[in-house]
């Protein structure tokens, strides 16, 4: 290994993964007040007085690349504004094949009825909750034990800009939908459900989305090292942590696709065989196409500043074909190889352009399926030779079970009415309480 890429820092310490506790400073509501005209209101509810007691939660989690539940335990001690986590268990339920088939038809705008998207959304409940027992019986928990389940749910829609209404004069705001009823994982394990967070934000005129950077301002941040948390799924975002920050300070937004080219090429070419490039592989094996990758790097999506989000919608099956499938004679791993760099070159432009000009970072936090990308991590290492890179198991957080984690605790906050997005993320007008509770 050369000498940039030992910067990748060694293997990661599983027993600080599995079993560390993570102790971030307070943040308290002062440092982010809500404001409105109901805003002392929910300030009194923002300063009750936080419980301290050692409680167990369940995180759920399905991203853009659709490939199945991850289901984090963790034990959370202190209060919720300042939690000290523990991982006790991590399990993925993949989901079956005509299952994915059927998001998939939903999420990329195929015609189909109401009933099928609500016959979806019980179905998704019920491998959620599924998801839910398992990890339980991974820690050895029964599910009695358990505070609470924070389930994101499988986003089958998410637009975070106003739009033009088809057929009609008029334009919609920003607006999400996730899917896999909560009120189905409350029946089937017995434990309080929150679900639905994205929905509070987008309200408070927000788009929804990245809502993990508050829980990266939790746990990693640092009083001298200024800090970018990535994550690479489907789509690729960042957290934005300056030395010693307060929440105001954090700066979060997603760079464009992750893995979500790559995945839809391989789907593709091996017709729903496969459904991801393991470890970067095939993609190893090519080389960057230059015309197609100047094409794509045209996006305005990339040229945009924060906040700003993106999904399927801008960067899913429809603009793989318009620019990848659209080469007929391109080999796979030529095509898989320029997904790779695109995703590698949009992370490395969207720090230089929005966030080194304004902030010192020193380190880059990498977290995500595509954090077992070698030949992607390789390339942000030499992309980024001023940073110090590496995975954010070191910190306790398991590259594959983070979000899962966030979720737990961001449903952890919302059953003690603290809020759980930042306004300088999303765009929202205030803070606000994430979710709706489901009780079983």
């Amino acid at each position: 290994m050369d000498e940039r890429s030992n910067r990748l820092l060694k293997k990661p310490n599983l027993m600080a993964a599995r079993g560390g506790e993570l102790q971030p400073r307070t943040l308290d509501s002062t440092n982010c007040p809500p404001k409105g005209d109901r805003g002392e209101e929910r300030r009194r509810v923002f300063q009750q007085p936080a419980k301290r007691h050692a409680r167990l939660a369940v995180g759920l989690m399905s991203g853009t690349s659709l490939d199945g539940i991850d289901a984090a335990l963790v034990r959370l001690a202190g209060p919720a504004e300042q939690p000290r986590v523990r991982l006790l268990a991590f399990v993925t339920l993949p989901y079956p094949p005509e299952v994915m088939q059927r998001i998939m038809r939903v999420a990329t705008g195929d015609w189909i009825t109401a009933g099928e998207v609500s016959q979806l959304n019980f179905l998704l409940g019920e491998l959620f909750a599924k998801a839910a027992l398992r990890v339980c019986r991974a820690g050895h928990v029964s599910p009695h034990r358990i505070s609470v389940i924070g389930s994101h749910g499988q986003t089958i829609y998410h637009q975070g800009r106003p739009a033009q209404i088809p057929g009609h004069r008029a334009a919609v705001g920003p607006n999400t939908f996730q899917i896999a009823e909560p009120a189905v994982i409350a029946e089937r394990t017995g434990v309080a459900v929150v679900a639905d967070f994205r929905t509070a934000d987008v309200a408070a005129g927000g788009q929804g989305a990245p809502l993990v950077p508050m829980v990266d301002y939790l746990l990693l941040r640092d009083g001298l090292k200024g800090t970018v948390a990535l994550n690479i799924g489907g789509i690729a975002n960042v957290t934005v942590i300056p030395a010693d920050a307060k929440p105001l300070d954090i700066v979060g937004f997603d760079t464009g696709p992750g893995n979500m080219v790559s995945d839809v090429l391989v789907r593709y070419f091996t017709r729903e065989q496969e459904y991801f490039d393991v470890g970067g592989r095939c993609a190893a094996l090519g080389k960057v196409i230059e015309p197609l990758l100047a094409s794509t790097l045209r996006h305005p999506f990339f040229l945009r500043r924060p906040p700003k989000s993106a999904g399927r919608e801008q960067f899913g099956p429809a603009f793989v074909a318009r620019h990848f499938l659209s080469r007929k004679r391109a080999r796979m791993e030529d095509l898989l190889r320029t997904a790779v760099e695109l995703t590698a070159r949009t992370i490395g432009d969207a720090l230089a352009r929005f966030v080194f000009p304004r902030v010192g970072i020193q380190r880059l936090i990498v977290s995500g399926g595509g954090a077992h990308n070698r030949l992607l991590l390789n390339r942000l290492v030499e992309l980024l030779p001023s940073l110090t890179i590496e995975l954010s198991d070191r910190y306790g957080l398991p590259v594959d079970a983070k979000e899962a984690i966030a979720f737990a605790i961001l449903a952890d906050r919302t059953l003690r009415a603290l809020w759980g997005n930042l306004p300088s993320v999303t765009g929202a007008r205030r803070a606000v309480v994430l979710g709706k509770i489901v009780q079983p």
